[in-house]
């Protein structure tokens, strides 16, 4: 009986995605629940789970190609409860005899060691010969003995290992257990990038991401009337405040005391004053939304990114700070899931941290503000009392969308993030 492979449901908005790459090929075995194939968004990489234990029995879509939700990608020959042990390997070459599989892994790989027949995987294969590795020298772990690609990978970590020692922990669980639910894609990491060099241009393909991205930029750029507006804010306050409590707030919470969590915070007391900065245009209509997801810009290799914070007004400075923590960190690892990038109401994004001293931020649509951080640098400042001290000062920017914020909203959501984070007790009284 034949089992199609569907695209499954990608999430909100998702309708289509780019086959990446195959991680079977027809012959192969494969598991109930094992990543076939690699799927492209334009927000995340999906790794899409078998739906039955059988042999992969066609590719109808090759790598490369577009294919919209539901779209039959394959098919697998299910095998009946018990019948996968008694299938017959996928031949490791053209014209490689295969032996009569052992009943046990290691007698199998000795018998492979002795004969010089070794079985692996067509990506077990390819990642050997790039690395270098001789398959031989690789104890297996897959099913009835089968070399895997992350068998390669450990051999390289622990050089020197041959078949019949102990194996060596993976550098990486295997692929086999990263889906948690059957019916789920998972998030993978990023496919390599087809890449033409020739002479002294190298062509690389856009990736579905960095498009979509490249669309939504040109579409907040044609749809919204943007504006930007600048202010300044003197961290002396909140930089004591964080050398006072950084080591008890680590020892506590696990997790260190940043300038993020008192930015979101002091955006959220400046948006609930001015709601219309929290708002987005539907039509001829303004929806004001009166909870806080608030969505934090996360440079990675293949582009950026923005994952929410949700209902970051019911969240403690510690609560926001590990959230932060965990998505940037899950972003460059391309492990976040669709719905971790959807729905923000309000965005913040840290040029500084890569010495960007001031900028005008784009829009993330439908949002109509966006909240710019950048450098902290020391600059010579005229206090009430008319001396000048050096003050470590930050340029802020808030790019807005002037059809429904007008610039004396603009200029006063600036204006109480400002007092917040300079009087940042502020936060706490919710004044």
């Amino acid at each position: 009986m034949s089992v199609e492979i569907r695209v499954p449901t990608l999430g909100e908005s998702v309708q289509e995605a780019t086959i990446a790459r195959w991680l079977k090929q027809p012959g192969d075995r494969v598991t109930v629940d094992e990543p076939l194939v690699e799927l492209e968004t334009d927000k995340v990489n999906l790794e899409v789970p078998a739906p039955a234990s059988g042999v992969l029995e066609a590719i109808l879509v090759e790598a490369g190609k577009d294919v919209a939700v539901g779209t039959v990608i394959g098919r697998i020959a299910a095998a009946a409860a018990g019948e996968i042990a008694e299938q017959p390997l996928r031949p490791a070459g053209i014209g490689e005899p295969t032996a009569a599989p052992s009943a046990e892994g290691a007698p199998l790989a000795a018998a492979a060691q002795a004969t010089g027949s070794v079985r692996a995987g067509p990506a077990a294969r390819k990642e050997a010969a790039e690395r270098g590795v001789d398959l031989a020298d690789v104890i297996p772990t897959g099913p009835r003995g089968t070399v895997t690609k992350e068998d390669v990978r450990a051999a390289l970590a622990t050089a020197g290992t041959r078949l019949g020692t102990e194996a060596p922990a993976p550098s990486e669980p295997p692929r086999s257990v990263v889906a948690a639910e059957p019916s789920r894609p998972t998030v993978a990491a990023p496919a390599p990038v087809p890449r033409l060099v020739t002479g002294r241009e190298e062509r690389v393909r856009m990736t579905r991401l960095r498009k979509r991205i490249a669309e939504r930029l040109k579409e907040a750029q044609n749809t919204a009337a943007m504006l930007t507006t600048f202010n300044e804010i003197d961290m002396t306050a909140v930089i004591q405040l964080r050398e006072r409590y950084q080591d008890a707030f680590t020892k506590k919470h696990g997790v260190r005391l940043g300038f993020m969590s008192f930015f979101v915070k002091a955006s959220i007391e400046a948006l609930k004053a001015f709601p219309a900065v929290n708002a987005e245009i539907d039509g001829e209509d303004i929806v004001y939304k009166y909870y806080y997801d608030i969505g934090v810009a996360v440079a990675t290799d293949q582009g950026l990114v923005v994952p929410v914070v949700r209902d970051a007004d019911r969240l403690s400075m510690a609560e926001i700070e590990k959230a932060i923590a965990d998505l940037g960190r899950r972003a460059r690892e391309g492990k976040l899931a669709i719905e971790e990038l959807q729905g923000g109401t309000f965005t913040i994004t840290n040029g500084g941290i890569f010495g960007s001293l001031l900028s005008t931020p784009i829009l993330n649509p439908p949002q109509v503000g966006i909240l710019g951080m950048h450098k902290i640098q020391k600059r010579p400042m005229v206090m009430d009392d008319g001396s000048i001290q050096a003050r470590p000062m930050m340029y802020v920017a808030l790019t807005y969308d002037h059809r429904i914020i007008d610039g004396r909203e603009a200029v006063s959501f600036l204006v109480r993030v400002k007092e917040c984070i300079e009087a940042p007790e502020r936060l706490l009284l919710e004044i």
